[in-house]
């Protein structure tokens, strides 16, 4: 029957009959509209991908930028104002006040855990590190650049939670059970991890000197075809949505370190070279084939992988719709935690170790001599300080921008409201009771913000409210056994949705990145 259907004169048949019939047939693709519509809007992704990537990574960038001039600009400007309260209130014998608050306690930790950095990085000799890595075979160089690479990320990824457990050790309420070893310990590992980061760094940056100033140019080749393994290991595995914002975030992270790193190499090349402006033409070939290769890989990788993954190029918008709301929830009055430790914890991305480096090139590389040279130097601080209210001023404008087009105002509202509760507690009358069955919420003098987790289970309702989360109460028998059920099973998995991305606090990078 089906024969009778291509063929239907089977008398005679030939080969002439045969090959009249494969020219002359034909089929029609709309009988399949569904398959090659999908086809096309799969090409159409894909070409979108390269414009709302580089949008998401620039909106990326410039947050990194503004956490990073924070530590040049405003930190110094709050050191002051904190070591002058510090001074003028027992002098004012103002006894009840406290002392310092607890963002001003932070921001001299920062200062001081920068200045004896700082001093311990003079004892390490550039030049010495260059050289004895340029003595180095091209293989041996490739691999000790792989071992900073996956090194970098681990103490990215531990780096954060030192800092934290110092600031909330150091501005912990007195009232509460002492359960740490002290401020004192956690101030040395905080400057031993900031001293080792940044020392890590220089390694790294030396590696990249010596290759720019290798003759045959083979270990930068290798060095940037490193990253094209990078699509190997990514492309061919699963993402779903919130992996691929915590990938985007760590790539962000990767190409402002980059961008830092050629920085530090063009300045200690062109002080070898008397500050020749015609050298700086000799190196921007290498620099644009780094940069190049880095845009190259993150676009390839991240058009695969949403074409594996079926993600279509809006996902972007929402991841920048994401960090524009932590941005704007951290300038709120009631914010938890500085911008810039919420930058380190969203992208992996810590200022401290890369400005104590910046600073210690910088100064090794550029003599300050006269006071012309120091007329310019504060001129230039207070350019920094000028870009640096400039970049705030616009990520601002944009961010608000971004949410609303996401239309996510709403988590934006709920993420404020959170702490709304501890300011309004904080005006409660002293001697006040509360009514029956209400239970009182005990107000630090320091006016520490309460945890996220107690707001959100006392004082509002939860971020994401979802109808099938009954309320806290005993485990019923289907509960019981939804307990007792295998992760993989549907059931859980309707029960718990999948975690929002604004959720997710910080992006563990040697997770999906050093595997």
């Amino acid at each position: 029957g089906h024969f009778e259907s291509v063929y239907p004169s089977r008398s005679d048949p030939s080969l002439l009959k045969f090959m009249c019939a494969e020219l002359t047939r034909g089929y029609f693709l709309e009988h399949n509209e569904a398959k090659y519509t999908e086809r096309r809007e799969r090409v159409y992704t894909c070409m979108r991908i390269p414009k709302e990537l580089e949008r998401l990574m620039t909106f990326g960038m410039f947050l990194c930028l503004d956490a990073f001039l924070y530590v040049f600009t405003l930190l110094p400007l709050r050191m002051l104002l904190a070591l002058l309260r510090f001074l003028t209130i027992p002098c004012c014998g103002l006894g009840g006040a406290r002392l310092l608050q607890p963002a001003q306690v932070c921001d001299l930790l920062k200062g001081l855990i920068m200045i004896l950095c700082f001093c311990m990085m003079h004892y390490v000799d550039y030049s010495m590190m260059y050289h004895l890595i340029r003595g180095q075979s091209v293989i041996k160089l490739y691999i000790i650049y792989n071992m900073l690479e996956v090194a970098d990320r681990l103490f990215s990824s531990f780096g954060q939670d030192i800092l934290d457990a110092l600031y909330w050790t150091a501005t912990e309420p007195k009232s509460r059970r002492r359960a740490h070893i002290g401020v004192i310990p956690h101030f040395f590992m905080a400057v031993f991890y900031v001293f080792l980061h940044a020392i890590l760094i220089m390694v790294q940056a030396s590696t990249l000197n010596v290759a720019f100033n290798s003759h045959n140019k083979s270990l930068l080749t290798i060095m940037m075809s490193n990253n094209f393994v990078e699509i190997k290991g990514s492309v061919f595995k699963k993402f779903e949505k919130n992996n691929l914002f915590q990938m985007s975030n760590s790539d962000i992270k990767e190409r402002f370190t980059n961008f830092v790193l050629l920085l530090i190499v063009c300045l200690r090349n062109m002080e070898q070279f008397s500050w020749n402006s015609d050298h700086l033409w000799v190196l921007f070939p290498d620099v644009f084939m780094v940069v190049a290769s880095e845009v190259a890989v993150d676009v390839v990788k991240h058009a695969f992988i949403t074409k594996f993954n079926d993600l279509t190029a809006d996902v972007y918008s929402e991841y920048r719709a994401s960090l524009a709301i932590e941005l704007l929830s951290s300038r709120q009055q009631n914010a938890y935690t500085d911008y810039s430790d919420s930058v380190a914890r969203r992208m992996g991305f810590i200022p401290l170790p890369l400005a104590v480096l910046l600073i210690r090139v910088v100064i090794s590389s550029v003599k300050i001599q006269g006071a012309l040279a120091s007329v310019c130097l504060l001129l230039f601080y207070l350019g920094l300080i000028s870009l640096k209210v400039l970049n705030s001023v616009v990520l601002l404008g944009k961010s608000c921008k971004y949410v609303k087009q996401a239309r996510m105002e709403q988590k934006l509202h709920e993420r404020t409201a959170a702490a709304t509760p501890s300011k309004s507690a904080s005006r409660t009358p002293k001697h006040s009771h509360p009514p029956p069955g209400v239970e009182r919420h005990v107000i630090s003098v320091t006016k520490q913000p309460a945890p996220r987790a107690e707001l959100i289970t006392t004082c509002s309702p939860p971020l994401n409210p979802d109808p099938g989360h009954p309320p806290a109460t005993p485990p019923t028998g289907v509960e019981a056994a939804e307990a007792t059920a295998p992760p993989d099973s549907p059931e859980l998995k309707q029960r718990f949705p999948k975690k929002d991305l604004l959720e997710i606090d910080r992006f563990t990078i040697c997770g999906n990145r050093i595997g």
